[in-house]
């Protein structure tokens, strides 16, 4: 059985990195230009090639997000562009628009190409026109249930691949075309620079009444009418796997390194369960909880199952949920003397009870023993952000490169 592919995101070179070790067969990301995530830090032409180089050394895969809605003058660089792109190694373009995808079969013929879910792809004879126009693989919109999904997969070409997004934050727009952002505050939300209007708090003004603030439901703080809660489908792996996805899709180009490990750490978890015995594959409680683990909004399973009702909003805030801090990331693997060399991401102090997750690993509980700053000195504290320090830990732990550390918040507890 050909195996799902769990496609992760990453906002640098050291997410991808960590996407990579902690499970993702591929990767998603932006350059500095024609991307979709204008905010993030994004990826210079010589970091998307070391990427590329990392990726194909562990036989994984990058893509290139070339995704914005353009205007005539983004044209003028965007030949230049797809050659520096097929230069460095990607595997796969993904474009949004039908000029993009000319322009790309004309000076990158070769080049894979995937249409982005901005396109809006909801029905089969839409996948199987992007398919004839030269797109290997389709993400198909957020907007559609699995039913839907498995009707465009029996009733395309099977050199057609589908990719759908199964966890991460939803769009109050038709999958992202939204003016909301434009309108409010002049960023334009479909060339990467989206000012997440939706998740801002909004009351009623009746146009007669100016100044007199309405809430839109019966609560004195007003709603936030326009927040979707996150997707998160880690419950449904298999009728995600059986209704024809070929790939995954965890959104979040914009997210830490700590989310993207443990989002795709839980996600690697869940898909390799399913294929060591499909027919008895049981949900496991710990996978929901480590994603819980991460900053997240409540959840939901979007239009999966059915078309959201009021559930599916959350009404309340539009923060984050956050109970653990991650507080570091292991540089070396734990030497003979039982040290461990670690990058401070977040205030630390012996005696802390902490967990450690690593790739393909158990989560780990233990306490910080004893420290000691870069010139072997004992220490009670790490306080400075990417201080490093040496750690020895209450049990007897062996821990490799990347390995993470977290504590619970105490609010939390």
């Amino acid at each position: 059985m050909e195996k799902v592919e769990l496609l992760a995101p990453a906002g640098d070179l050291e997410r991808l990195k960590i996407a990579f070790n902690y499970g993702a067969d591929a990767v998603y990301i932006g350059g500095e230009i024609f991307g979709m995530r204008s905010a993030a830090k994004n990826f210079s032409i010589e970091e998307i090639k070391e990427g590329a180089d990392y990726a194909h050394n562990l036989g994984k895969k990058v893509f290139v997000t070339v995704n914005i809605i353009p205007h005539n003058e983004d044209f003028g660089v965007l030949p230049d562009y797809l050659r520096d792109l097929e230069s460095a190694g990607v595997d796969a373009i993904i474009v949004s628009d039908p000029g993009v995808l000319s322009v790309a079969k004309e000076v990158v013929p070769n080049m894979e190409i995937h249409l982005s879910t901005q396109a809006n792809t909801t029905n089969t004879n839409s996948a199987n026109f992007w398919h004839k126009m030269g797109v290997k693989r389709v993400v198909v919109a957020r907007e559609l249930s699995f039913k839907e999904i498995k009707e465009i997969h029996d009733n395309t070409p099977k050199s057609l691949d589908i990719e759908a997004f199964m966890h991460g934050a939803m769009c109050i727009s038709y999958s992202g075309r939204c003016l909301i952002s434009n309108y409010m505050t002049g960023r334009n939300a479909n060339k990467g620079s989206c000012a997440q209007s939706c998740r801002w708090k909004y009351s009623l003004v009746e146009e007669k009444r100016p100044g007199e603030y309405f809430p839109v439901v019966e609560d004195e703080r007003g709603t936030f009418f326009f927040n979707s809660k996150d997707l998160c489908m880690i419950e449904y792996i298999p009728e995600l796997i059986e209704s024809g996805i070929n790939s995954l899709k965890i959104e979040g180009r914009m997210k830490t390194a700590y989310y993207v490990a443990t989002v795709v750490r839980a996600y690697r978890m869940a898909i390799d369960a399913y294929y060591e015995d499909p027919e008895n594959w049981k949900f496991n409680p710990m996978w929901l909880e480590e994603l819980k683990k991460g900053s997240h909004r409540h959840f939901t399973t979007g239009f999966y199952l059915d078309k959201p009702d009021e559930e599916d909003q959350n009404y309340q805030s539009a923060s984050y949920v956050r109970n653990y801090d991650f507080i570091g990331i292991v540089l070396d693997g734990t030497d003979e003397n039982g040290l461990t060399k670690v990058e401070q991401r977040n205030k630390m102090v012996v005696g802390d009870e902490i967990e450690i997750i690593g790739p393909f690993k158990e989560t780990m509980y233990t306490k910080i023993a004893k420290m000691y700053d870069e010139d072997m000195e004992e220490i009670t504290e790490a306080p400075h952000p990417r201080m490093t320090v040496y750690i020895k830990f209450n049990d007897d732990i062996n821990l490799g490169k990347d390995y993470m550390l977290r504590k619970e918040i105490e609010e939390a507890k």
